[in-house]
């Protein structure tokens, strides 16, 4: 069959990368055993990483790919005859065709894209920990708080829910200390501080409802050919630990929700992650163990991840043992560090007798690259210089008159735009307090009826949601405490309350998965 730059060339197998002494290509049936696209900035990774995308896209894939720098989104416009793109695909002994793809955008800030939002449950402790660079010690009082609140079946969906339940577990410090370990109100204090800067991060945006369904990342479109969703993360990316447990959490949610379907002929889905190294950095040793095993597993998923970052050695072996198709442009040695990184990189591919891998990774002119993909019985091929065909959509941004039309035509418009708060956490405890409240306000008043006074004169049962101060949090939880004692001595032993509350069938029906984010809404 002839090759195109249109991908008319691609087999139903396969997806047609690049060409050197030989043609490059990527076999469709091994794609989900992930892949590496490494090189120094302005080498020509992005555009690697479109011409990949662009395959699956035609193969029927659905692709998600986070845009750090806007260039990726030109993939949902034609592409545009210019000079060097007619030189390269007839080097290459191609036609040059411009084709555009159907896109998703999405924005965790609702600015360029359609919102996308995770409940706080459904993130879990150990990511947000991550998230907010918590230590052990306070990782632990978090993970108390979820504890407590999937006991009781009380579901965090925002902020204020977080905020909250972290009220309640401090109040009953005491009580808690007895049944999990030490929790000091301190502790409470310093999680709370962090969760406003991670707040002002924009983490208030991203925690709530309408929470993302996969299923609006598994899209084709009326021709069969996958949908790709670009994350407009320009702006994300100013808070790098924001970012990269976003995407980490994607992932898990991949991980925990998808069936198992072994090989398939295609991905399901390929998830491209750029400036992958922030997945890395810093990252406790208990948390790198459960990314190498999502990483690791969710191959039979369906799931293909293809890391993109500027060198091999910013990915951990263990990790970097799982990415099977490579494609590694130029890297520059001017320093000992820099050497060794060629060196390392060099290493990392199956060796070819005509090349000196470390020798021409220092050569590579801007568009060429190594490649190294695996072959039918899932053993890496020889290494390979190739020139990287090049892309049948335009390269480089669109406008935002352009984005904005195709936004208009999404087929998720309307879905994720508008915020939903539902009852969760915080609305459960306040109906807790009122009820204690109306409870203590029964004939000849006494202590609790007094109590149930001030907690109304203070802040009333129809306390707009939102306004609950510091205060009103305390004198909340101190009417509940009292009253817990009168009626049975609850707080006194909270796994009896827990028993006795909301929790009961509910609280045991929320389960974690391996990341520690909730299972089921």
């Amino acid at each position: 069959m002839a090759e195109t730059a249109t991908g008319i060339g691609d087999t139903d197998h396969s997806i047609f990368i690049g060409k050197g002494e030989q043609p490059a290509w990527l076999t469709l049936g091994l794609a989900n055993r992930h892949g590496l696209v490494t090189g120094a900035t302005g080498t020509g990774k992005t555009v690697s990483l479109q011409v990949m995308a662009e395959g699956f896209l035609r193969a029927g894939v659905p692709v998600f790919a986070a845009d750090i720098k806007g260039d990726l989104s030109g993939i949902s416009e034609p592409g545009e005859a210019k000079d060097f793109i007619l030189k390269r695909a007839k080097d290459m002994g191609l036609t040059f065709q411009p084709d555009q793809f159907s896109t998703i955008f999405w924005d965790v800030f609702g600015e360029q894209g359609h919102p996308v939002r995770a409940t706080v449950s459904e993130m879990g402790p150990l990511l947000l920990s991550r998230m907010m660079d918590l230590n052990d010690v306070q990782e632990g009082v978090l993970n108390v708080a979820f504890r407590v609140a999937d006991e009781q079946g009380l579901l965090l969906l925002d902020m204020k829910d977080l905020r909250a339940i972290l009220s309640f577990i401090a109040e009953h410090a005491a009580d808690l200390t007895t049944q999990y370990g030490n929790v000091s109100k301190q502790t409470v204090g310093t999680i709370q501080r962090q969760l406003l800067v991670l707040e002002n991060q924009g983490g208030d945006k991203f925690f709530g409802e309408p929470a993302l369904s996969l299923d609006d990342f598994m899209r084709t479109d009326r021709d069969g050919r996958g949908m790709i969703n670009i994350l407009v993360a320009d702006k994300l990316m100013q808070s790098p630990k924001l970012y990269a447990t976003f995407l980490l959490w994607m992932l898990s949610e991949l991980f925990e929700h998808l069936p198992e379907v072994g090989d398939p002929p295609k991905p399901k889905l390929v998830f491209f992650f750029d400036e992958a190294h922030l997945l890395f950095n810093d990252a406790p040793k208990a948390l790198m163990d459960k990314i190498e095993q999502v990483v690791r597993l969710i191959r039979s998923k369906g799931v293909g991840v293809y890391f993109v970052t500027q060198n091999p050695i910013d990915v951990p072996d263990k990790v970097l043992a799982q990415l099977g198709n490579r494609v590694q442009h130029a890297l520059r040695a001017f320093t000992p560090r820099d050497q060794k990184a060629v060196a390392a990189a060099a290493q990392t591919f199956r060796p070819n007798p005509k090349l000196n891998t470390a020798q021409v990774i220092t050569e590579l002119g801007k568009g060429e690259a190594l490649v190294s993909f695996l072959e039918g019985n899932g053993t890496p091929a020889v290494v390979e210089r190739v020139m990287v065909r090049p892309p049948s959509a335009r390269i480089g941004p669109i406008t935002a008159e352009e984005r904005k039309t195709i936004m208009n035509g999404s087929p998720v418009k309307g879905k994720y735009d508008t915020a939903i708060d539902s009852e969760s956490a915080y609305e459960v405890l306040q109906k807790r307090v009122a009820g204690t409240a109306a409870t203590a306000d029964a004939p000849e008043g006494g202590i609790l009826g007094q109590i149930g006074s001030i907690v109304g004169t203070v802040f009333g049962t129809n306390t707009p949601r939102g306004k609950l101060s510091t205060g009103q949090v305390v004198a909340r939880s101190v009417t509940r405490t009292v009253t817990n004692k009168v009626v049975g001595g609850i707080v006194s032993d909270l796994g009896k309350s827990v028993g006795g509350s909301l929790g009961g069938s509910v609280g045991r029906a929320l389960v974690r998965g391996a990341l520690g984010g909730l299972l089921r809404r």
